[in-house]
């Protein structure tokens, strides 16, 4: 019987603190009671079809998880596509932008906490990236408040 053994990767390291490489980025999503988003550039109540940019992914992120927690649930209908674009808005050949790669269609019309579902590989942002909720069924006309958590590993770039 062989005995296989993988290549060292050099990027997979604990980093310089004792717990390693692996944390979480929280990006907020608060509306006031007729639909807008709080710190936005806008105040105007998101509709469907409307692209949120939550925040910046850094470059060199690998992408490992995500958790949303819909603590207020938004308007009836309104569902929600969780995925990332560049910021320079050129995209990557080696990672091409994903409108959902962390879930389709997510459940924002109720309370809960909505895991990651999908299939697709772990992947590591060659640059800057938005984390953007496009949101879909109904304009939301409420207050909410949903949380998105992602779990990345912060390995550089290659």
């Amino acid at each position: 019987m062989a005995t296989i053994t993988k290549k060292v990767n050099p990027r997979v390291n604990v980093g310089s603190t004792p717990w390693g490489n692996a944390h979480g980025l929280l990006y907020t999503l608060q509306t006031a009671s007729n639909g807008g988003a709080f710190g936005a550039d806008t105040g105007a109540p998101i509709a469907s079809g409307d692209k949120v940019r939550l925040g910046v992914i850094p470059a060199g992120s690998t992408l490992l998880d995500s958790q949303a927690i819909v603590s207020t649930a938004m308007t009836a209908a309104v569902v929600g596509d969780l995925g990332f674009e560049y910021v320079d808005g050129v995209d990557s050949a080696a990672v091409p932008q994903d409108a959902d790669y962390f879930g389709a269609a997510l459940v924002l019309n109720a309370a809960g906490r909505l895991r990651n579902a999908t299939t697709n590989a772990p992947v590591t942002l060659p640059k800057d990236a938005w984390l953007v909720l496009t949101t879909g069924g109904a304009a939301n006309a409420k207050a909410s408040r949903v949380d998105v958590v992602l779990t990345v590993a912060s390995e550089g770039m290659a």
